[in-house]
């Protein structure tokens, strides 16, 4: 009888297995990728069907907070800072919501995400910017509610909420002119004082040209406003390879005074240690 009851068990338990069935979501996960100009923009947003309904001041009411979608929080992710119809908006993820009026909608962007629908408590505080837009009727209805991202430039796109036959155009703009003329400007001004220093550094540790080391550390230590030990303790170093010991010295001599006055007892002590090393006096 146990035996036959464990076979019961497993065939019960095999066949519960096999009726697991999957079907399509309701209102299906769309997501969407598009890099404007240098940024990155996300979308993440479930999609009801019309199914013949009216929509917007019946389904949808006017004047009420919506979700703008189904499901979890419909979001976007900026990559980078931008202005939303002239609100500036730091880069992050946001959640839309909206209120839906006949003629103009409210749109918000909130950083908390975490919501099914709409959140149990409106906080004012998490509403990084809210616009008003125009609302638009179009001619041919959208059976599926979609937010894409269209009319792309250099500097911005359009965020479009499209549903039955109602169109919410929120343009957005891009820092791609600023972030273009800043790389501009660092490549055309040349190596900085960080960029000497890595290269100088690279040279004495994998034995290349020390004195091209040393050309590059002076350079990384004179763009310095006030070098660090660490910095000096490299500068030592390479003098040191390069022969000239006397300059060594003297820099290490710097680097001690500034680890010690930053309480770096490891700097402290590989500074005296390499001034013994020389012969310092």
């Amino acid at each position: 009888m146990k035996k036959t009851a464990i076979l019961l068990l497993l065939a019960f338990t095999s066949l519960a297995a096999k009726a697991q069935i999957t079907t399509p979501q309701p209102s299906p996960l769309s997501t969407v990728k598009q890099v404007v100009g240098l940024t990155d923009v996300t979308l993440e947003y479930s999609r009801p069907a019309m199914k013949g309904r009216i929509i917007f001041g019946d389904l949808v009411p006017f004047e009420k907070l919506w979700r703008t979608g189904a499901n979890n929080n419909s979001i976007v992710t900026f990559s980078t800072d931008v202005s939303v119809a002239g609100k500036a908006l730091k880069a992050g993820t946001y959640a839309i919501f909206t209120i839906p009026g006949e003629t103009i909608w409210e749109v918000n962007f909130y950083t908390d995400t975490n919501n099914w629908g709409t959140p149990k408590s409106w906080d004012a505080s998490k509403v990084a910017a809210t616009i008003k837009i125009n609302a638009s009727s179009i001619s041919e209805k959208v059976e599926s509610f979609t937010i894409e991202i269209s009319d792309l430039t250099n500097n911005g796109a359009n965020l479009s909420i499209l549903w039955d036959k109602t169109k919410v155009v929120i343009p957005f703009t891009v820092p791609t002119d600023t972030t273009v003329i800043a790389s501009i400007d660092k490549t055309m001004a040349g190596p900085g004082s960080n960029d000497y220093y890595a290269s100088a550094v690279y040279y004495l540790n994998s034995d290349r040209d020390i004195n091209k080391a040393k050309e590059w550390i002076d350079k990384a230590i004179s763009m310095a406003e006030t070098p660090a030990f660490w910095q000096l303790r490299q500068q030592s170093l390479i003098y040191a390879k390069a022969g000239d010991k006397k300059g060594a010295i003297a820099v290490a001599k710097k680097s001690l005074a500034a680890s010690e006055a930053a309480g770096n007892a490891d700097y402290v002590k590989m500074n005296k240690d390499s001034l013994a090393e020389w012969g310092a006096k």
